[in-house]
């Protein structure tokens, strides 16, 4: 059986760079970070052999529309460009066998992938390289010349063309790809990736005029003469970065991984799920200006920027790769954090102060699993309770038993009840807060948390005196009707404050049952009977009305059916928003049937009071011109201006 012989693949090069720029890169603007890249690779490589090998990388602009990328590294023979340059994907920076190279020197290089060239053709139709070996002193320049249609010539130039060793690449733009080789476009470019670049990186136009590229030592790495001039050194560096003035600086430095850097602490608050994007350079060169990858999730208060030798990045050079030495990288910052937020605490309040009041929603979200730091901040954390906005550690103090809500809804229906009876009620409705109340017995022994119900409030209030409320039978009877259509009964309590005229409570119970009650309505016969099925015996919300409120007492004097009842529904129309859960289309209705009821009777007692009395209407009740009547009307503007 005979075997065909073997095959090579054909590449589509049009295809390739427009893989290469919709979905491997970004932005056409890398072009210029592989082609620096490259150059510092070439230098360094050089250097290997020569340690006194000039390092020099220079970018002219305005060159026949393009760019001309020059650098003094190792350069090529002829051999290696029909090697290397005529090979995609295959990288100058391997053994002498052909294999990867994993020698410790390798690690010296930025490229991994041999396909930064490549990535030239998303902005040019024709790629110029020029180079001299400085490995083969005997060997010819050699120049390559390729298109983007996957063409491309060899040629040896003539002795003496080239005097020094070195590589020159040079752009010819493509038409959508004139504006990335446009010189501004070009040097701003340069400075982004290329600013911590051990090497000098030059940009020179077309006039002659050259512009320094580099901005080294890093700023971290610098010496200044006291601690205060190099905080501010810091912080114009943040705000020439990131535009903001850092409430803090953090410094980072992880010697096994060769990281040094800064973390700029936020000086506005963020929320939780919107994560700081960090700078990461790689060997100097920009990898990402968003790797929010770097740091712990719980310390999204902080920006950082960096510059290691020992992350690894992801093929695109974008990001970078998920691996054991990242993750231990993100562990070693968080815990540098961790440090900075105890060392305030023991040597700085002011600022540790300041710290919370911005980002005490970070602080509680790392406390949470850090027993260290919930002892350490916890007299420090803000917390919504009925004693205003205090700490815990304070609130504890004053309240040895804390009982906690579930949700703002709840907090909001009992705080000013409870605060009036004496209890202390912490809202747990906010993300961590619950949580944190909970814990607090394990680092303030003696105290004891508790989850409340706004049913256990109700047990609170004082009852009425029996003979007051049988005076008030006849009234309650018609509330408990009026209410009866709402699902909720009342009940007549004592309770401060006085201003307060009624209170709407219920459990998750009833609440539960309520919403399972609206869908099963709305529903079709199958889950109508599914939703039945699940029904319970859940207590029903109370309206609690206030006996002491004169409002109610005025209420409950009311003769005239019609207006009592309409005056009820106002009644728990005010309770509902004072309640303030959110309102659903039948509360909506309620509160402005209650509100032009009321108006109605207004405008009917105004007009009998016009003709000097007279015969009521029908929405006026019973009252003609005699006493009830009049006592009708009034009651009825009284109630109206109360509620």
């Amino acid at each position: 059986m005979s075997t065909e012989p073997g095959h090579t693949f054909q590449v589509d090069l049009r295809g390739l760079v427009d893989l290469l720029s919709h979905h491997l890169y970004s932005s056409p603007k890398v072009y210029l970070r592989e082609l620096m890249q490259n150059a510092v690779d070439a230098i360094t490589a050089r250097r290997q052999l020569d340690a006194s090998a000039p390092a020099q990388i220079r970018i002219r602009t305005g060159v026949n529309g393009g760019i001309q990328v020059e650098d003094s590294g190792i350069g090529l023979t002829e051999a290696d460009v029909h090697t290397f340059l005529a090979t995609i994907g295959r990288s100058s920076k391997r053994a002498e066998d052909g294999g990867l190279d994993l020698s410790a020197a390798r690690q010296d290089f930025i490229g991994q992938f041999g396909i930064g060239l490549l990535a030239c053709f998303v902005v040019a139709d024709e790629i110029t390289v020029v180079s001299r070996s400085a490995r083969d002193s005997n060997a010819p320049a050699v120049e390559w010349r390729g298109r983007s249609d996957g063409t491309y010539q060899i040629r040896a130039l003539p002795s003496g063309t080239v005097a020094e060793p070195g590589t020159t690449v040079t752009l010819i733009p493509r038409a959508d790809g004139s504006e990335w080789l446009e010189p501004n476009r070009v040097l701003r470019l340069a400075r982004h990736f290329g600013s911590l670049l051990r090497y000098d990186v030059e940009i020179v136009d077309r006039f002659g005029d050259v512009s320094k590229v580099n901005d080294t030592p890093a700023v971290w790495d610098r010496q200044y003469g006291s601690p205060l001039a190099r905080r501010e050194a810091l912080a114009g560096y943040a705000k020439s970065t990131f535009d903001f003035t850092p409430l803090d600086t953090i410094d980072l430095d992880l010697p096994l991984v060769g990281l040094k850097g800064v973390a700029f602490v936020l000086p506005t608050p963020v929320h939780p799920t919107k994560r700081s994007g960090h700078r990461v350079h790689l060997k100097g060169m920009l990898l990402s200006d968003s790797a929010q990858e770097l740091v712990p999730d719980w310390a999204f208060f902080v920006s950082c920027v960096v510059d290691t030798t020992g992350l690894r990045p992801t093929a695109s050079r974008e990001a970078l790769y998920e691996d054991e030495t990242l993750s231990a990288v993100r562990d070693a910052i968080g815990e540098r954090i961790r440090e900075w937020l105890v060392g305030l605490a023991a040597s700085d309040l002011t600022l540790l102060r300041r710290f919370i009041d911005v980002h005490h929603l970070a602080v509680k979200a790392l406390a949470r699993y850090d027993d260290r730091l919930l002892a350490l901040l916890l007299p420090w954390l803000p917390f919504e309770t009925t004693d205003g906005n205090v700490s815990l550690d304070e609130f504890a103090r004053a309240h040895p038993v804390v009982l906690v809500t579930q949700s703002v809804e709840e907090f909001r229906q009992v705080a000013p009840i409870a605060a009036s009876a004496g209890l202390g009620v912490v809202n747990g409705g906010y993300v961590y807060d619950r949580e944190l109340v909970h814990r607090l017995p394990e680092v303030r022994p003696g105290v004891t948390v508790a989850d409340l119900d706004p049913e256990t409030v109700s047990a609170h209030l004082d009852t009425v005196d029996p003979a007051a409320e049988l005076a008030a039978a006849a009234f309650l009877a018609r509330a408990r009707a009026v209410c009866d259509k709402f699902d909720t009964d009342v009940a007549l309590r004592s309770f401060q404050p006085v201003g307060v005229p009624a209170m709407l409570v219920d459990n998750r119970e009833a609440r539960h049952e309520r919403r399972r009650a609206e869908l099963s309505a709305d529903a079709d016969e199958l889950w109508a009977g599914i939703l039945g099925s699940l029904g319970s015996s859940a207590p029903r919300a109370q309206l609690i009305v206030n006996h002491l409120n004169p409002l109610i007492r005025k209420i409950a004097d009311i003769p005239d059916a019609a207006l009592s009842e309409t005056a009820i529904e106002a009644l728990y129309g005010q309770a509902l928003l004072l309640s303030r859960r959110p309102l659903r289309p039948a509360d909506h209705a309620l509160l402005n049937r209650s509100f032009i009821g009321l108006l109605e009777f207004a405008a009917a007692a105004a007009g009998t009071n016009a003709t000097g009395g007279g015969t009521g209407n029908g929405n006026g009740g019973n009252g003609g011109g005699g006493p009830a009547g009049g006592t009708a009307a009034d009651t009825a503007s009284d109630a109206r201006g109360d509620v």
